[in-house]
């Protein structure tokens, strides 16, 4: 396809599109380098328009909400990207359930839910990205995870048709769902959550900002991409104790350097950068980390974050997608 041929697609779209655009730009961990052009989708209708116009002119996408669980090359990708992320809240009250776009940002549903009485949602308090975003990967914490209170999701299918898919129909596991592997794109969810009391979750919500942000810092000023690596499973040879965190500090991975790319200060499995930090140093020294693990515990981290492109030494790796 020429370059004028999928400027006359893009334009067609009438939608906010940046042409080469920068990944370290729209990334929380703020590095990697050019996609062929960005779209911005900030609602499901805007996102089934510019899938539909790019599926069927045939041209390469991928898709991303909000950019906070992606380490993105720098090398970049030549491919277009969807960003389906809004700042404004797509948020309706329905009887007892609530219906959300996957734009919307997870923190404005829990907010959402909070100041409506709805229960459930605090433990997800601070953790950034957008609600699509969060189903995909099924996020949580607190032993928390989105999916617990999913009764339904509006999906666009890889033919092209808008669906509603009944959560038992969905196979969610820890930090991951079909919907990473299947071509399908999240547009909303329908939750069914409890009542509550507002003022009491409100204050549980305050403690959980405060204890993540001095655990997990603010990614504006501590470039990051949440925690690196997922807790090991109760299955493997952890023993009693299944925090990464404590894997990575006892094997003395909290210490070590790559270029400008270092493990934060209050927690060994967030991974950060000072000025002058590359992709491939964060890639590299995560790559350490888990060595060091392995080699003190015979215990394989798998990553949580998701790497965009190619990255150098990488075995396997997906030089045009996420991996």
């Amino acid at each position: 396809m020429s370059d004028e041929q999928l400027h006359s697609i893009l334009s067609n779209l009438k939608l906010p599109v940046i042409h080469h655009a920068a990944l370290k730009d729209h990334t929380t961990f703020q590095l990697g380098g050019p996609c062929k052009a960005m779209i911005t989708c900030r609602n499901a209708k805007e996102a089934v328009s510019a899938v539909t116009a790019l599926r069927t002119g045939n041209v390469p996408f991928l898709l991303m909400g909000f950019g906070s669980n992606i380490l993105a090359s720098d090398h970049g990708v030549d491919r277009v990207i969807i960003r389906y992320s809004s700042d404004t809240p797509d948020i309706s009250r329905q009887h007892d359930e609530i219906l959300c776009d996957a734009a919307t940002q997870l923190d404005h549903l829990v907010e959402y839910a909070i100041k409506n009485n709805f229960d459930n949602m605090t433990a997800l308090s601070g953790i950034p990205g957008t609600v699509g975003g969060a189903i995909t990967g099924n996020a949580g914490a607190y032993g928390k995870q989105i999916s617990n209170d999913i009764t339904s999701i509006i999906v666009l299918t890889p033919e092209n048709n808008v669906i509603a898919v009944p959560k038992d129909r969905i196979r969610f596991d820890y930090r991951d769902s079909d919907i990473k592997h299947n071509g399908m794109i999240i547009l909303a969810a329908i939750f069914a959550l409890p009542q509550g009391d507002s003022a009491a979750m409100q204050k549980d919500r305050e403690e959980k900002l405060k204890t993540r942000e001095s655990k997990h810092g603010n990614w504006k000023t501590t470039p990051c991409a949440g925690s690196f690596f997922r807790n090991v499973e109760p299955t493997s040879k952890a023993g009693p104790r299944q925090s990464a965190g404590w894997f990575l500090e006892e094997a003395g991975a909290k210490n070590i350097t790559v270029g400008n790319a270092h493990p934060y200060a209050h927690h060994a499995n967030i991974v950060t950068r000072d000025d002058g930090a590359t992709a491939q140093d964060v890639y590299a020294l995560t790559r350490q980390m888990a060595n060091m693990v392995k080699a003190k515990f015979q215990v394989d981290l798998i990553r949580e974050v998701r790497l965009l492109g190619k990255f150098d030494g990488a075995e396997n790796c997906h030089e045009q997608g996420f991996w």
